[in-house]
């Protein structure tokens, strides 16, 4: 179901994306799932156990694209709900603050929803449904 996974937002793709699938292979026995220019993603016993995303390419949806690239988020955590809409009012709600409304990415995936927001860390957060 792919509920709450890691995703890490990487500068160098390819070097990360080899890197990955050297380890996990060999520690885990994991092939990935998808490779494709500036994303990637593994799964273990059919979850999703980490995703590779191309930071500039998320840098560009929410806006950090101009900040340095030492101020450019690293990582998120990502939650698959069933309506990014109503989750990202709950996140607010409990005090999220909202970095990119619910907004649809058919650029990314056909059907996929997204809202980015932020825990009271600074802890970027990606809701999605597709």
């Amino acid at each position: 179901m792919d509920a709450l996974y890691p995703r890490l937002l990487v500068r160098d793709f390819p070097a990360s994306a080899a890197f990955y699938q050297g380890v996990l292979r060999e520690l885990l026995g994991v092939e990935p799932v998808k490779v494709l220019p500036g994303y990637a993603n593994w799964d273990i016993e059919g979850e999703a156990g980490l995703v590779l995303f191309g930071r500039d390419r998320l840098a560009a949806a929410i806006g950090t694209a101009d900040l340095p690239q030492a101020a450019q988020d690293t990582s998120m955590l990502v939650m698959k709900v069933d309506d990014v809409d109503a989750a990202a009012a709950v996140l607010a709600r409990h005090g999220a603050t909202v970095v990119a409304p619910p907004q649809d990415r058919p650029d990314w995936a056909p059907t996929l929803r997204t809202a980015h927001l932020r825990d009271p860390e600074g802890n970027l957060i990606e809701l999605q449904s597709y």
